[in-house]
């Protein structure tokens, strides 16, 4: 069985985010907001929404337990979003912090996470299972023999 390690994340959060696409509601905002301090306009993808959420999933999976600000930090940028010239070292941002807290929400709300006390958010069984059951797909669909053995 196949589980959410053995495929690629590029394309376990593509078809994720088309999973949760349908069980996920954008906020209204969301098309307005940007995704950071460092950026200038909001993001322009389509299901921006179901692609974070997805990828925020996999990301708990994998490192939970995780808080917000650690998820915040993980999505950010690594320069500013200006040129510097050289002049000064580049800094980094944060990503949005009420885009992650509230696509976590949504995901509790769904029961594929859920809070663990004072440490952060971990993935239930029921998430584990939707991440293993589409990894599984994933695998299935590729055309790489070196991860058939999974399917």
């Amino acid at each position: 069985m196949a589980t959410l390690y053995d495929a690629p994340a590029d394309e376990l959060v593509d078809e994720l985010a088309s999973e949760l696409e349908d069980r996920l509601d954008e906020p209204d905002w969301a098309q307005f907001a940007k995704t950071g301090v460092g950026r200038e306009l909001p993001p322009e993808q389509e299901d921006f929404w179901a692609r974070r959420a997805a990828s925020l999933l996999r990301k708990v999976a994998v490192d939970g337990p995780i808080g917000v600000k650690r998820l915040a930090t993980a999505y950010g940028d690594t320069t500013d979003g200006s040129n510097r010239y050289g002049v000064s070292p580049p800094s980094s941002t944060s990503s949005s912090r009420n885009i992650v807290r509230t696509a976590l929400q949504q995901l509790e709300d769904e029961d594929l996470v859920e809070q663990q006390h004072d440490r952060g958010r971990v993935v239930t069984a029921e998430g584990r299972s939707l991440l293993d059951e589409t990894a599984g797909d994933v695998i299935e669909n590729l055309d790489r023999p070196e991860l058939e053995r999974y399917a």
